[in-house]
Parts: structure tokens; C-alpha cells; sequence
């Protein structure tokens, strides 16, 4: 998922879950395929439902 054509960093985002049955990852947010069009041909370079796993990135922007 990390290399997709929209230019996201799925790998470091929250959404990402790892499925034991299936031994994969997947994104958990929940898109109709409205959604996946519109994010596919998007001007915009990230995802809007990126989260940001990195637990200390509002510790170091409130410091």
C-alpha cells in the first residue's frame, strides 16, 4: 500500500492494520468506491485520512 499513485505514505499511517488471517495489511478506514475514485484522481498528493502513527508528534510541536 505504501506505493500507490496518489503519493501516499500508507506505511506510517494509523489506518493500517495487520489482518492475522489474511497475513496482511490493510487499510481500515472504510471507502465506497465514490471515495476511492475521488482520492485516486485527486490533485492532492496525501490521503485525507492519513493519521499519523507517530505517537510524540504533538509533544515536539508543543515544545
Amino acid at each position: 500500500m505504501g506505493n500507490n499513485k496518489a503519493g501516499m505514505d500508507c506505511d506510517s499511517c494509523n489506518n493500517l492494520v495487520y489482518d492475522e488471517e489474511l497475513d496482511d495489511y490493510f487499510c481500515e478506514r472504510q471507502l465506497d468506491e465514490d471515495d476511492y475514485v475521488r482520492l485516486m484522481n485527486s490533485k492532492f498528493r496525501g490521503c485525507p485520512y492519513y493519521q499519523s502513527n507517530d505517537e510524540y508528534a504533538v509533544v515536539r510541536h508543543q515544545m
